[in-house]
């Protein structure tokens, strides 16, 4: 069992592996901590990421995502920092401390199932047609390009990244283990955002054509 002390980042958000995520930096402790990560990617060595883990009311969750920076977008005269990140590697807290500025903890690091990474193709090619659906219709728009090309591991989390998802279900694909299971979650979840996304737009013409609003 893989265990390294991370640095955590306890925020209202679930970060998905291979999901953009940015971040806008300005309590001190955080920006010691993404200091310390910008050093060491300068580096190429020691501890480049540090572990976001959603926060809900009084309750953190146990599993989180590793957030690797991508680039400083911006750096203010106080000190505060935009950054871009990206979910890289699932983990479970085992432990905390508490010894420096911002949290850390005792991780172990897990993946997929072995053999449970990827889903047949037919499961996958099906994923990516509702993707491309969901997303014309969030932008009403019929030219809207997906570029996701096989092999198609963790699938689910390169879709779901780019919805918008609850935090629960966001947090459910993290913890999941098989990626079948978990594309074909992503795949129910779309054929309903379809559906509510066609039903919204029908409303709205039928409103627009007579005049009167509609619940």
């Amino acid at each position: 069992m893989e265990e390294l002390l991370l640095p955590l980042f306890p925020l209202n958000v679930v970060l998905l592996p291979q999901e953009l995520l940015p971040l806008h930096i300005f309590e001190d402790r955080y920006k010691e901590m993404v200091g310390e990560c910008l050093k060491a990617k300068e580096a190429g060595a020691g501890n480049q990421e540090f572990g976001i883990v959603q926060v809900e009311g009084d309750k953190v969750h146990m599993i989180g995502c590793t957030a690797r920076i991508v680039n400083v977008t911006r750096r203010y005269e106080d000190g505060r920092l935009n950054i871009l990140t990206m979910g890289a590697r699932r983990f479970e807290v085992l432990l905390t401390n508490e010894e420096q500025a911002y949290l850390q903890g005792g991780v172990d690091f897990f993946d997929d199932e072995p053999g449970a990474d990827t889903a047949s193709e037919r499961e996958s090619l099906r994923a990516i047609e509702l993707f491309r659906a969901a997303l014309q219709g969030l932008h009403k728009s019929k030219e809207m390009p997906v570029h996701l090309p096989p092999p198609y591991r963790h699938l689910s989390f390169r879709i779901a990244g780019s919805l918008p998802l609850e935090l629960s279900f966001k947090q459910d694909l993290l913890i999941a283990r098989n990626e079948s299971q978990r594309l074909r979650r992503v795949t129910e979840i779309m054929e309903q955002l379809i559906a509510h996304v066609a039903r919204v737009d029908q409303i709205q013409r039928r409103a627009g054509g007579n005049g009167h609003s509609m619940n």
